[in-house]
């Protein structure tokens, strides 16, 4: 994972250790003080987490990052965390899960992130509406379209979480709709003026799909039980 450049924050791999055994997995999108308490009252001692603790200074260890340091040692949770790692695997990955149930296939590395492609790409046809649907059945709730392009998608990108602000970049990379989480207000007309089709489906809602898609690989792997911690943002 070490040669997977990510945002300096994104700290991957392991954040907090146990005592070295594991006998139940937990995975959700954000490393928070609530769903630690989440993977704490499921018996879990490893929590698998897409954004980890660390984006913004944790010290001092005082007030609320004393509790949930204490709630980890008290109760033997380790914490490993994946960002981009998580986002451009080939088969684990949420870009390659979510176009996996966007039923679109012939995948093709798509959108650079920090020297690496993290999205892919698909060549196909299938009108507007039609993606639509399958976005909200993957989802599981409503996504927000901008009706900048074509009713027929030929060109789909798919890059999970907060990609919307370099719809310049999708464009660029010869989309002609891209599937992201969330994006900025002022996305709207410049769809339009790009000519793309922009699908919005939150960035938590996004997301979900690599953590569980890890942890049921370990949990068959190491025979282990595992469990979703939905714990939802909205956003």
């Amino acid at each position: 994972m070490r040669e997977i450049s990510d945002y300096d924050s994104a700290v991957n791999g392991l954040q907090v250790e146990n005592s070295g055994s594991v006998t139940k997995i937990a995975a959700t999108v954000d490393a928070s003080i609530s769903t630690v308490k989440l993977a704490v009252a499921a018996k879990a001692d490893l929590l698998i987490v897409h954004h980890g603790l660390f984006w913004s200074a944790r010290q001092p260890w005082t007030g609320k990052n004393y509790e949930l340091l204490k709630l980890c040692v008290e109760n033997d949770l380790a914490i490993y965390s994946s960002h981009l790692p998580l986002d451009l695997h080939p088969h684990f990955g949420n870009n390659a899960q979510l176009c996996a149930a966007l039923e679109l296939k012939n995948l093709k590395p798509f959108f650079e992130s920090h020297g690496q492609k993290i999205g892919f790409k698909s060549q196909t046809k299938i009108s507007r509406n039609e993606l639509a649907k399958r976005f909200e059945r993957a989802i599981g709730g409503k996504p927000k379209i901008i009706s900048g392009g074509k009713e027929v998608c030929e060109r789909i990108g798919v890059v999970t979480g907060g990609a919307g602000a370099e719809l310049k970049q999708a464009a660029a990379e010869g989309v002609d709709t891209f599937i992201t989480g969330e994006g900025p207000h002022w996305t709207f007309a410049l769809a339009e003026e790009l000519g793309i089709n922009v699908f919005y489906g939150g960035h938590y809602a996004t997301e979900t799909f690599g953590v569980k898609a890890l942890a049921s690989h370990l949990s068959k792997k190491f025979k282990l039980p595992w469990e979703f911690l939905d714990y939802p943002t909205g956003l």
